[in-house]
């Protein structure tokens, strides 16, 4: 049991890549104080967890129903991470909450990024739901069941905490060094967007 549990903490651990995550969510919540960061740290963590366990359990019957394939989560998740990916190398988002924040200046609005994207296609995408449901289906009993699940929980307390961390890590290194990061990130974000879409791609047409 201890082997299928570090066999499935590290595939999910690498799939949904909370160090890799980490900055990514700083720079998608940056002017928001460090409550708001925590929270929604906290929320799209739990959505993500949700998502994953509902896939867990249901998904090859809800994917076999609906006639989806995999390859499909793939395109259209790395089609909605290159769309973030734009908005962080071009500082749309910036623009937003500056526009924002004239509009309401006594109690600037946070844009939630809780939902979209972290929880849904950054944390629970199309590489952890299709990670989670192989795992699934390679175990054998309620027991080897539980032990993958337990990954799956250890490896999303960990996304949690290095989510809560980003944020003040960031902020140390100030505005002109945060904004190179995020525009570097946001280039490697496309770059892995555009590998999500190459893949399903690929998978779709057999190439």
């Amino acid at each position: 049991m201890t082997q299928l549990f570090i066999s499935a903490f590290i595939t999910l651990f690498v799939v949904i890549d909370p160090p890799g995550c980490a900055p990514i969510y700083a720079g998608l919540t940056k002017g928001a104080s460090a409550a708001q960061a925590r929270m929604m740290a906290i929320r799209a963590t739990i959505i993500a967890g949700v998502i994953l366990l509902i896939f867990a359990l249901f998904g090859q019957d809800l994917l076999g129903a609906l006639h989806i394939e995999l390859d499909s989560f793939r395109i259209a998740g790395g089609l909605m991470l290159f769309w973030i990916a734009f908005e962080m190398v071009f500082e749309k988002r910036t623009q937003r909450r500056e526009e924002r924040a004239e509009k309401v200046a006594a109690t600037p609005e946070v844009e939630d990024v809780s939902v979209f994207p972290m929880a849904m296609p950054m944390l629970a995408g199309p590489g952890a739901i299709a990670a989670i449901m192989l795992l699934m289906n390679e175990a054998q009993g309620l027991e080897q069941s539980l032990v993958v699940l337990g990954a799956l929980a250890s490896v999303l307390l960990l996304t949690m905490l290095a989510l809560i961390a980003a944020g003040p890590l960031m902020r140390l290194f100030g505005d002109r060094v945060e904004a190179v990061i995020t525009r570097l990130l946001g280039v490697l974000l496309a770059a892995l967007a555009a590998q999500y879409v190459i893949d399903g791609l690929k998978g779709s047409f057999g190439i």
